[in-house]
């Protein structure tokens, strides 16, 4: 308040944290909250996580594997199984620490689950590429809530609203949906902008709105026309 200008008397410093039930500094909680965590350290962390999709003609249960740049929402598929054991987990994120580049050195946290697939190897192939790897809590998915929002939406948007055939069309689908959810689909945390725009913004003169449609027409795109 000095800096501003206005000398405070102690008396009205008083009165002020007693009417907003805050203690005297020693008693106050210094700790940082998981909300306060996650919010301070978004650039710097991953959010992984597995969802399943079940095929309509082999009736085989497939999973997927994502990661979220917590930072930019930008939405990773590394791969697609129907058998997500420990050594293919550590392998998908070894091709995927190559696949940012030299972003990859940016990270300092992944947050995960508790499943099975995420084994002791999986932490030291994270460690070794200096990331550390945050173990949820048991039950509490909403501490991995980025990750556990990616999945409502991907089956919102598309697998609960399709028949997958097999594991060839899931890997089509997804990585149809990723280029759309990545570079074109707006989020409100971000502003209505995508996690990285892939076209630059429409000519604002044009008054016709060309529509777009992907997945056979379950999702549009909307862009001004040239």
């Amino acid at each position: 308040m000095l800096k501003l200008g206005h000398p405070v008397g102690a008396s009205t410093i008083r009165r002020v944290l007693k009417a907003l039930r805050i203690p005297p500094t020693p008693a106050r909680r210094t700790d940082t909250t998981w909300r306060q965590f996650l919010h301070a350290q978004a650039a710097t962390i991953l959010a992984a996580g597995f969802f399943h999709v079940d095929c309509a003609v082999t009736l085989r249960r497939l999973y997927c594997l994502f990661v979220m740049e917590v930072g930019s929402r930008y939405v990773h598929i590394p791969g697609v199984t129907a058998h997500p054991d420990g050594p293919w987990t550590v392998q998908q994120f070894r091709n995927l620490l190559m696949d940012p580049g030299d972003r990859a050195a940016g990270f300092r946290f992944l947050v995960r689950g508790r499943a099975g697939q995420y084994t002791a190897s999986f932490d030291a192939a994270l460690a070794g590429a200096g990331i550390e790897s945050v173990k949820i809590p048991p039950r509490s998915p909403r501490t991995n809530a980025y990750a556990e929002r990616f999945v409502l939406t991907a089956r919102t948007e598309i697998t609960g609203r399709m028949l997958v055939t097999g594991e060839r069309h899931l890997r089509l689908v997804l990585a149809e949906y990723a280029r759309h959810y990545n570079g074109r689909r707006p989020h409100r945390s971000r502003g209505l902008r995508p996690p990285r725009p892939d076209h630059p913004i429409g000519d604002l003169t044009q008054q016709r709105i060309k529509r777009q449609p992907i997945l056979g027409g379950l999702i549009d795109e909307y862009e001004r026309a040239a």
